[in-house]
């Protein structure tokens, strides 16, 4: 009866939770971040964006056929926060770039699996290091982008990330997602 409920609990989890998919035509807003929830430390902190990639693939047991993988941009709405007394465009603003860092790095992912993965036997020899291997990167610029800018308090080098980011984007624009 316990893995009924569950099983339960799981799928609905999965349907109600809402998801923002990546797009340059869709720009967050504060009321994306649903959260009541602030698990994030220090008193600059005014909102907190949870985003990132979800994948899937189609593969065969014949090592030689080809594999097909997506990878998608995602904000998780259920899980991102915002201290509604402090708020203001320009933290918005921040936020957002959180997930354009997201998408940036999803680009680089997609990049790597087009180079490198054709078949269900490079699925199984490669995917793994390399997914690690852009996650560790994506998670370290995000870290110092935080860094760098104080959560974005320090107007100038925002502006410097905003370029960086924009850049790495254009960059990379023959692998947004179709």
């Amino acid at each position: 009866m316990k893995w009924i409920f569950l099983a339960c609990f799981l799928i609905s989890n999965m349907l109600f939770s809402q998801k923002i998919y990546w797009s340059e035509n869709v720009k967050l807003n504060w009321s994306n971040f649903k959260s009541k929830v602030n698990n994030q430390s220090g008193t600059n902190v005014v909102a907190y964006t949870n985003c990132g990639w979800i994948y899937s693939y189609v593969k065969s047991s014949n090592p030689k056929a080809p594999v097909k993988i997506e990878v998608s941009t995602v904000f998780n709405e259920d899980k991102s926060w915002k201290d509604v007394k402090r708020i203001n465009d320009y933290i918005l603003l921040h936020e957002q770039k959180h997930f354009d860092v997201a998408e940036l790095f999803s680009r680089k992912l997609r990049k790597e699996i087009a180079e490198n993965i054709k078949t269900s036997s490079d699925f199984h020899r490669k995917f793994k290091s390399i997914y690690n291997r852009i996650l560790k990167e994506y998670q370290d610029f995000q870290r110092k982008y935080d860094s760098e800018t104080k959560n974005g308090i320090l107007e100038d080098k925002q502006s410097e990330y905003n370029r960086i980011i924009a850049e790495g984007l254009e960059n990379y624009k023959s692998y947004k997602s179709s």
